[in-house]
């Protein structure tokens, strides 16, 4: 495992919100919410995945959580982020993990606009889940991402949809920020940080500028909004396989609060 320092940040958000939200959004993957978004996405992920190990790059991959399953497989991850306090419960999840999985990790402290000059590599897989929200300005973070995309490599996105910032607020049962939501392109997260939102056509055709070509995309949470961290539940492994359903199918991908666009660099 390395840790390469560079102060670089890209995110309209900064440090110190960075550490005290830190501690509550890794809280979140505990959640049901929480569990199926990385269910979700992870099987999503390994659909599109080459066979066998391959080189990824978590860009905002913060603590871990959706990259280390793939260096328990086998893949060389570098998770690539702006925030030391994440890296460090990254490092400290490393901690438990076995000495081949240990060396796989490559933890470089750098913001994801810059992941392409600092890196300077390019690798098989490129993830980017759920930072774009935080970015304000998207296009040289695109531009880092199709860089570091070598030839034929999987680019993996999860953005906030655009189409379906009511939803949220509605389940919540909070109907004036609902109402508010259907024209609106930004809103307020459960971390009470203000984030971006976007169209699934817009971003795909944003991807196939940069030579990545879009191939599927997919909703992410749906019915799950509706849950506070407390609510108990019956049967969790049927209501993921409800999500993963919801997440694949039209109209329930489409009113799915997040959603995850999957692209490919020719070669």
């Amino acid at each position: 495992m390395e840790l390469a320092a560079v102060a670089l940040h890209d995110v309209g958000v900064d440090d110190d919100e960075w550490d005290e939200a830190g501690a509550r959004f890794v809280a979140g993957y505990e959640t049901f919410r929480g569990r199926v978004r990385t269910h979700v996405i992870d099987r999503h992920l390994a659909e599109h995945l080459p066979p066998g190990p391959v080189r990824v790059v978590d860009v905002g991959g913060g603590d871990g959580t959706q990259s280390l399953p793939l260096a328990r497989r086998g893949c060389d991850v570098t998770i690539a982020d702006p925030s030391a306090a994440m890296l460090d419960r990254a490092r400290a999840a490393l901690a438990g993990e076995p000495a081949d999985v240990r060396d796989r990790v490559h933890l470089v402290e750098c913001a994801g606009a810059d992941a392409a000059g600092v890196l300077g590599d390019r690798f098989d897989a490129v993830l980017c889940h759920g930072v774009i929200v935080y970015v304000e300005d998207r296009e040289p973070f695109l531009d880092s991402l199709g860089a570091l995309a070598g030839p034929g490599a999987v680019v993996s996105i999860v953005a906030k949809n655009v189409d379906a910032l009511a939803v949220f607020p509605a389940l919540k049962g909070d109907w004036s920020g609902a109402l508010d939501a259907f024209d609106a392109q930004r809103q307020v997260n459960a971390l009470g940080i203000d984030t971006r939102a976007d169209h699934i056509d817009d971003l795909s055709a944003a991807l196939a500028h940069r030579g990545i070509a879009p191939v599927a995309w997919y909703g992410v949470r749906l019915f799950s909004d509706g849950w506070a961290p407390g609510d108990q539940l019956a049967d969790v492994d049927v209501a993921l396989a409800v999500e993963l359903e919801a997440s694949r199918r039209d109209p329930y991908r489409r009113l799915s609060r997040l959603f995850h666009l999957v692209g490919r660099r020719a070669g």
